[in-house]
């Protein structure tokens, strides 16, 4: 147990909202908590199967799980990360104990920052998950920064997830997520980049053939991003979005970042029944 802790040995914690991965961190949680809840209002049918199957406990809103919980996990697409922050902020106005929150999206340090000024930088945690949702130990981190981030790690103790504590400032655990981001989906989005261009120059067999003379297997790389992408494209566009933030925000160039970003909307759209797309980004066949 966490006797130092400023929440109670056995925490509400409340989760928002439970996708993927969202359920997949709630139910690691439910060993350590007095009750794992969910903000049912406005979700998907998949979202509450997603929670029933992870065991968490419907409550009616957003205001109802602020009101209730001791810790607040906020697990969302980076662009709704704000606005989740806002909303809990205005559930809890006239709460004087206030919940730990966790932001554990892929936002820039900027933005977890300013859920700080919002919640409380005392308050607020600072999340980044590397690794699929968690059902089983050794393949999932989540980097915890902020003043309360101990706390946070030890509710992961004996789970599926290995929290890791970076320290007691907030923004570090997102700057560590941008960095990585851009290794792990920028530099991807070049294959994307390149079939775009080549389709539309029509140079696509020519490529093909040039990189095979160099050992590279021109297809299976660019069909390897499409698939990985997938129907996550729009949301890996908005992380894409926040780490050119955080580039910028040091000094660094940001138009990798950007660039990735604008590919992955394209791939978003893009209609694969449409053959004569200028973008194609449909792999490379």
């Amino acid at each position: 147990m966490i006797s130092d802790a400023p929440v109670p040995s056995r925490p509400v914690i409340g989760v928002l909202h439970p996708g993927a991965m969202g359920a997949a961190l709630g139910a690691a949680l439910k060993p350590r908590a007095g009750g794992v809840i969910w903000a049912a209002a406005g979700r998907s049918v998949t979202t509450s199967k997603r929670a029933e199957l992870a065991d968490l406990i419907g409550v009616p809103d957003v205001a109802e799980l602020a009101r209730r919980a001791h810790v607040i996990i906020s697990i969302c697409p980076p662009h709704a990360a704000r606005d989740v922050a806002e909303q809990v902020a205005a559930a809890l106005a006239d709460r004087p104990d206030r919940p730990l929150y966790v932001d554990a999206n892929a936002v820039s340090p900027a933005t977890v920052n300013g859920i700080g000024e919002l919640l409380g930088a005392d308050r607020v945690v600072d999340g980044a998950v590397i690794g699929p949702p968690a059902w089983e130990p050794g393949r999932t981190t989540l980097w915890l920064s902020g003043a309360a981030a101990e706390t946070v790690a030890g509710l992961f103790t004996g789970s599926p997830f290995t929290a890791e504590v970076l320290g007691a400032e907030l923004g570090a655990s997102s700057a560590l997520k941008a960095c990585f981001a851009l290794q792990s989906k920028a530099m991807p989005a070049v294959w994307l980049a390149i079939a775009a261009a080549a389709q539309a120059h029509g140079v696509e067999d020519a490529l093909r053939d040039q990189l095979a003379r160099e050992g590279v297997d021109y297809a299976a790389a660019v069909d390897t991003v499409t698939a990985r992408a997938g129907a996550k494209a729009w949301r890996w566009a908005g992380e894409m979005d926040e780490a050119a933030d955080a580039m910028a925000a040091v000094g660094v160039p940001d138009g990798f970042s950007r660039a990735a970003a604008a590919i992955y909307r394209r791939l978003a759209e893009d209609d694969p029944t449409d053959r004569a797309n200028p973008w194609g980004l449909r792999g490379g066949r």
